[in-house]
Order: structure tokens, then sequence, then C-alpha cells
């Protein structure tokens, strides 16, 4: 077994990226502090060409240099936008027909293994503050919650981990 070299992967340019068919799925960034947390969501974001980020509240917008060490570029090839109150973000999506989910725990919640979709559907997600989770109001204007099965002592995972792991079912049950 030979680990591949970059130039031997293939990866479609910056300009066929933009062209490309993209899930059609959605990310909400809500108040998200750490620039590192937001890079690592758009180069996840570039990797299963997601169709939009929308950053909100006090989550930092490109170009940010710190930003850019997790992102590696990919704040230049995923689409953003930047609306300051993530609930009307959301009520926009859901007047879009996107189906929107915070990823949250809460009651009645949908365990992400047990969660099914409608390949003919378009969906969102809507991350939330660090330390505060998904606000209140903006649960109260989604869909539903989200929530990852976790068997171990802490109460939750990193932002951006979890966002991955969301983003990598969603592709699955989506593609």
């Amino acid at each position: 077994m030979r680990k591949l070299k970059i130039t031997e992967l293939n990866r479609i340019t910056a300009e066929e990226f933009k062209q490309a068919e993209k899930l059609p799925l959605v990310v909400v960034l809500d108040d998200i502090r750490s620039l590192h947390n937001i890079g690592s969501v758009f180069r996840t974001s570039d990797a299963f060409r997601i169709e939009c980020i929308y950053l909100c509240g006090i989550t930092a917008v490109p170009p940010h240099p710190e930003m850019h060490k997790t992102a590696l570029g990919a704040e230049f090839t995923v689409d953003w936008k930047y609306v300051n109150n993530a609930v009307d973000v959301v009520d926009n999506l859901r007047k879009e027909g996107y189906i929107v989910y915070s990823i949250e725990q809460a009651e009645g919640s949908i365990m992400l293994d047990k969660l099914e979709l409608d390949k003919t559907k378009k969906y969102a997600i809507v991350m939330g503050n660090e330390v505060k989770g998904v606000q209140q109001e903006v649960i109260d204007h989604s869909d539903g919650c989200i929530e990852i099965p976790q068997y171990g002592t802490k109460h939750s995972l990193n932002v951006s981990v979890t966002t991955g792991i969301v983003i990598w079912d969603l592709f699955k049950k989506l593609s």
C-alpha cells in the first residue's frame, strides 16, 4: 500500500466546484466563537459540496487568517452569507422549502442514527454556540432537533466535530 500524492487525488478545481451540483444541505452557524471551528466547518462543507453556509450573530466571516488555518481555502469555494439573526435564516429557509434541524440535545430530538431523510427534499442544519448550544428561539422555529448518540462521560462534542459527523451522515443518506 502506498500513500497517494496530492497530485494523484484528482480533486476538482475551485471553478469546477462552483459549477458542480451541490448536496441539498445548508449549514447555519449561530454565534460560533472559534475561528478554527468556523474554518473547519468550511473545509468539511467543501469536502461534501454543501450548498451554502450561513454565518450568524458573532460568527466571524472570511477572509481571516486564523479561519484560513483550518479552512485551507475552502472559505473561497463554499458559498456563504452573513445574516445577523439565525431565526430569520431559519424562517427564510423554511419558506424556501428546506427542512431545518437544530443539532441539539432536546426533548423529542431524533437520534442521528435513527434519522430518515427524503432524497427529494432540501435540508438545513443549525449549529449553535460552543458553550450555550443552539438558542431556544432558533429551536422553536426549527422543524426538529437531531442529537448524536453519546456513550461516554462528556455531555457534548466540539461543534466542528459535531458538524462533520452530521454532514457525513446526511451525505450518506442523501447521496
